[in-house]
């Protein structure tokens, strides 16, 4: 039986980018499915009661410190963005679109890449905008598609589904209805999926 990995993430979360970089080839070697849930973090924290690391500022340094670690084990790029905490809602539901048209990994890669591999504002919609169109989107139906009722509720029903899951940040990633949560549990991931 095909075993699959369910990744909830945000594209605000410093460490669902990390995360990002890694899981692909970590379900491959297993021949595993993943299973991108693209949530709205913010949405995610208040109906839990968790907060960002931001409000707890040693907390917040150390992150960073640790995730500039990760990346140079990785060997990928991080850069943070000056205009970081961005809000990702247009990114977000941009990303359920891009799922509709069957592109969703094409949508992640952009959007990764530029808001934690080149520092870039994707919280600012021309941004957003002109990385979709770098991407080979359709900058302007992007535009028109995350002003629809039905997208807008795609996004809070994927909040809702992280939630129903037990999440209470990003990343968090289900493997056999066990819950892991950030980047630095991949090691978990990848066990679970080596089990039998």
């Amino acid at each position: 039986m095909t075993k699959s990995v369910t990744f909830f993430y945000d594209y605000v979360s410093s460490a669902s980018y990390l995360a990002w970089t890694q899981l692909p080839a970590i379900c491959e070697r297993h021949g595993a499915v993943l299973e991108r849930r693209p949530i709205l973090l913010g949405g995610l924290f208040k109906a839990v009661g968790n907060v960002s690391p931001l409000h707890v500022p040693a907390k917040f340094a150390w992150m960073i410190a640790d995730q500039e670690r990760f990346a140079r084990r990785y060997g990928v790029p991080f850069v943070k963005s000056e205009r970081f905490p961005f809000n990702t809602v247009a990114a977000m539901r941009g990303a359920l679109w891009a799922h509709r048209l069957g592109r969703l990994p094409a949508w992640d890669e952009a959007f990764f890449k530029a808001g934690w591999g080149e520092g870039r504002d994707i919280g600012d919609l021309e941004t957003v905008k002109a990385v979709a169109a770098a991407a080979g989107f359709d900058a302007e139906a992007f535009a028109a598609a995350i002003q629809t009722d039905e997208i807008k509720q795609a996004l809070v029903n994927a909040t809702a589904e992280a939630v129903a899951a037990g999440a209470f940040g990003a990343p968090t990633f289900v493997v056999d209805g066990v819950l892991h949560w950030g980047q630095d549990r991949l090691d978990w991931v990848e066990q679970a999926l080596a089990a039998g």
